[in-house]
């Protein structure tokens, strides 16, 4: 069987394209917005916009990139051997984060100490010692607490992930295993996966989203927001390993990988995409339900009053539709998880939707009712899925397809759900 891939052209031409179309986008927003240029909160908003844009989407592709290993990590600790089968796609995704990581942080730092108040109102230390709320949160909304724990949160997502991938690329080159050795390589990564798992709890599942992008609106607070932001990236990272999945599945690879695994794929996505609902509704019935001023600003922010309807509020319910409504009814059926054609589609619409979810996240706060979606922000997130196509590709033109002694290989062939 053919465990090796090699790119295509095709492939190549729209890595290239998606980057160039990309690069330039970012070019023509920093031409023509001065993203040097600006005053008080919402004085310059051309300006606002390039940052605010760049702070959605590389966020955004971050943590979705990252989801795949904690997608291994936790199948790992579980003893699942089911996908192993396909396991270095979930690597090859994950092998990305180091470069959008150093991509995130930049831009991170290029704001913070770039005193855009206009991105993070508790930059601005005048406002923050005339404001009770902000002095109160100066403790860890603060640069360099930002700085040193973005920069950990990223070494350490990229350090232990290198580390799950280097213990899977040995199986390759030490072949078959015998039972007290395989007994020991999987507790190996076990111990490891547990470190990535736990990490990315004390990360992704809480003080990341709060710093990255709950501070935008640094008044507001949610105790699920969290938890909230790691169901929209997760699953947007297990629609992106479904589609390079299926792409390699259709040029005649991953012979192993059949459509009972497809259908496993699709199961946690239908899983996860309700359990977004159930926190999207959840935060926003909470806060609806207590009325309380400086809870309910944040999606007064958003879909306004039942006299004003806020700017929105078609993109708020819309996100509600692509994300619950659609694959709550494509993926309920058996059937549609097991074609190709419709998880594809399913997946697209995922990763779209979820786009669009930290779109509304991010704009509101910064550029409030001026915000407009136009091709430099559609521009900017083709850089960064170009990125991800050419990292991805890198790392599966490198290695074989298959872990080929894993010692739970087998279960994998044999799989049925």
């Amino acid at each position: 069987m053919n465990h090796n891939f090699e790119l295509p052209g095709s492939y190549k031409k729209w890595t290239w394209g998606l980057i160039i179309a990309g690069v330039l986008a970012v070019l023509y927003g920093f031409i023509m917005f001065h993203p040097f240029e600006h005053g008080a909160h919402g004085t310059n908003l051309n300006s606002t916009r390039f940052w605010a844009v760049l702070l959605q989407n590389s966020v955004y592709w971050l943590l979705t990139v990252n989801a795949a290993m904690f997608f291994i990590c936790v199948t790992t600790m579980a003893m699942g051997g089911w996908q192993v089968a396909m396991r270095r796609v979930p690597e090859a995704i994950s092998s990305v984060v180091p470069i959008l990581g150093l991509i995130t942080f930049v831009i991170l730092m290029a704001i913070v100490w770039g005193g855009r108040t206009d991105i993070y109102h508790w930059l601005d230390k005048d406002v923050v010692a005339n404001d009770k709320i902000l002095s109160g949160k100066a403790g860890f909304l603060n640069p360099m607490f930002f700085t040193i724990w973005s920069a950990i949160s990223v070494l350490l997502w990229w350090l232990l992930g290198r580390k799950m991938r280097s213990l899977s690329l040995e199986t390759d080159k030490n072949g078959q295993m015998d039972y007290e050795t395989g007994k020991r390589w999987i507790w190996k990564n076990t111990v490891w996966a547990s470190l990535f798992t736990v990490f990315f709890g004390l990360s992704v599942a809480s003080t990341v989203p709060w710093l990255w992008l709950m501070s935008i609106d640094p008044h507001w607070y949610s105790t699920m927001y969290s938890w909230y932001t790691f169901a929209s990236t997760f699953v947007s990272g297990l629609s992106l390993i479904a589609l390079f999945v299926i792409y390699l599945k259709n040029r005649g690879q991953l012979e192993y990988v059949t459509e009972e695994h497809l259908h496993d794929v699709g199961k946690f996505m239908f899983a996860f995409s309700v359990f977004w609902t159930y926190l999207w509704f959840s935060q926003y019935m909470l806060i609806w339900y207590s009325n309380q001023p400086e809870e309910t600003k944040y999606f007064i922010e958003r879909i306004g009053t039942a006299d004003k309807a806020g700017p929105y509020r078609g993109l708020f319910f819309f996100n509600l539709i692509v994300n619950f409504v659609c694959p709550l009814l494509i993926l309920m059926k058996r059937s549609t998880k097991r074609s190709w054609t419709m998880m594809t589609f399913t997946a697209v619409l995922i990763i779209f939707g979820h786009w669009i979810d930290f779109y509304q996240m991010v704009m509101p706060g910064t550029l409030g009712e001026h915000a407009e979606m136009m091709p430099f922000e559609f521009g900017v997130a083709s850089l960064f899925i170009g990125i991800i196509m050419w990292g991805v590709g890198n790392y599966l033109s490198k290695h074989s397809l298959l872990a080929k002694y894993h010692p739970f290989l087998k279960e994998s062939m044999i799989h049925h759900t």
